[in-house]
């Protein structure tokens, strides 16, 4: 006769009992999550204190959103689908309120925007559309861990989101020091060393270039290219993350416009740049895969893998984002000036007023300065606890994260994140005072 499994925690039930309760071994290890905790953790701090002025949420900013914008984008991907594709009213219908194409409807919309505002020429065959960038990254993740031996390189500190789609897939992940410029190619290649050492296969480097989640820090063109040729010793991936690319004046070409192998596998969103609510990513997957019978390309096996998660992504979303883009002539660039206008006025005034408090202060106290973006990282002279964010909330009525949550190994506990997209100007002004009145304070 076979024990089941975990037979002496489900013995320590009451007599008479015999529900579908669970033990939390019954449950994935990824459900229990350390970053999802603390995300939840500073959710219920925000709820609690709502007069508080939050420097924690990296939300696009609130202050432009018009339900009409949502209609007039659908009825401009409409009228595309009439004028320039020649599907008759009963077409356009079912294109956009039935079930659609799994890689997407509006991959040759997304192509066009790529080539105007990134300078990257791709395929339409080779995009899928995903819901997010969340479903993006889980997607490839699960296409690259085809063995327990295959792991993930995280340029640390790092979006939990990536981390935590790792873990779902079961697949390790090893931290790699951003330093200063964005990454240590020196420790990549150390981790790169030992992860083979242990028996490991490294599968990819996941890597924010532009105006990183949570640093605000961007590559140099110069460390952009050592890291590609490094990728191609090594025989790995990048994955390119660009949510905030497009958000600052002085912008370089992303890494998937400078790669010549298929090394790049690019991962973006519509959520910074078009309407969040949408939900709307894309992948970029031109990666050759030979099989038994020719070759296909990673975007199709993305695509199978789609089809048991998803299915496909909402139409009706599409439709919004493909109006926008025919909208705005495929330059996003230009269609989000005044959002980008907004984050560089809130940027300057994070940033003036902490040189204002600390600039004459020794080196405990030291910040980034971001080119574009929604983050500034701040170092601080003592540790930073989920009490002190607490105390921060309702002594001085200013919320910001705690950087150790975006670590993958340890680190950050005395670091802070702001993020200032979704404020005002004003609300800016008065959330820097007091934040730097509570750290003022706890430095003494």
């Amino acid at each position: 006769m076979t024990t089941p499994r975990n037979a002496a925690v489900r013995g320590a039930m009451p007599s008479g009992t015999n529900t579908g309760d669970l033990t939390s071994v019954d449950i994935h290890g990824s459900a229990w999550d350390p970053a999802a905790t603390a995300m939840t953790f500073l959710n219920e701090i925000t709820m609690r204190y709502p007069d508080a002025i939050s420097f924690a949420a990296g939300r696009p900013t609130e202050r432009w959103f018009d339900l009409h914008d949502i209609t007039r984008h659908v009825e401009t991907y409409c009228a595309y689908l009439r004028s320039e594709v020649g599907l008759d009213e009963e077409q356009v219908r079912r294109v956009v309120m039935q079930y659609g194409r799994t890689k997407g409807i509006i991959h040759d919309l997304v192509a066009r925007q790529l080539k105007v505002d990134e300078q990257i020429a791709v395929d339409p065959s080779a995009l899928v559309i995903t819901v997010g960038f969340q479903e993006g990254v889980l997607l490839v993740l699960r296409a690259l861990a085809s063995t327990p031996h295959d792991a993930l390189l995280v340029v640390s500190p790092s979006y939990v989101g990536v981390t935590g789609a790792a873990r779902l897939v079961d697949m390790p992940v090893l931290a790699v020091n951003s330093g200063t410029g964005g990454i240590d190619l020196a420790d990549l290649r150390r981790q790169h060393e030992l992860a083979v050492a242990q028996g490991l296969r490294p599968r990819a480097l996941y890597i924010v270039p532009d105006f990183a989640n949570p640093t605000g820090i961007t590559l140099d063109v110069a460390l952009r290219r050592q890291l590609l040729a490094l990728a191609t010793e090594l025989d790995i991936l990048v994955i390119e993350d660009n949510p905030y690319g497009l958000l600052g004046r002085h912008r370089l070409p992303t890494l998937k416009a400078l790669d010549e192998d298929r090394r790049v596998i690019y991962i973006g969103s519509y959520a910074k740049t078009i309407h969040a609510g949408a939900r709307v990513g894309f992948v970029i997957a031109d990666q050759r895969i030979a099989t038994g019978n020719g070759t296909v390309i990673l975007a199709d096996a993305l695509a199978s893998l789609k089809s048991v998660v998803t299915v496909n992504t909402s139409p009706i979303a599409q439709a919004v984002v493909g109006g926008k883009l025919i909208d705005s002539g495929f330059n996003l660039v230009r269609a989000s000036r005044r959002e980008t206008d907004l984050y560089e006025r809130n940027r300057d005034i994070v940033l003036a007023g902490l040189t204002r408090q600390f600039g004459r202060s020794p080196t405990d106290i030291a910040w980034t300065t971001p080119a574009g973006g929604f983050f500034v990282a701040v170092s601080v002279p003592f540790h930073v606890t989920d009490e002190l964010l607490e105390l921060s909330a309702r002594d001085f009525g200013v919320l910001w994260t705690p950087m150790r949550y975006f670590y993958t190994v340890g680190g950050g506990e005395k670091e802070i994140r702001l993020s200032y997209s979704s404020l005002t100007p004003e609300t800016a002004a008065e959330g820097i005072r007091r934040l730097t009145s509570f750290v003022a304070r706890h430095m003494t």
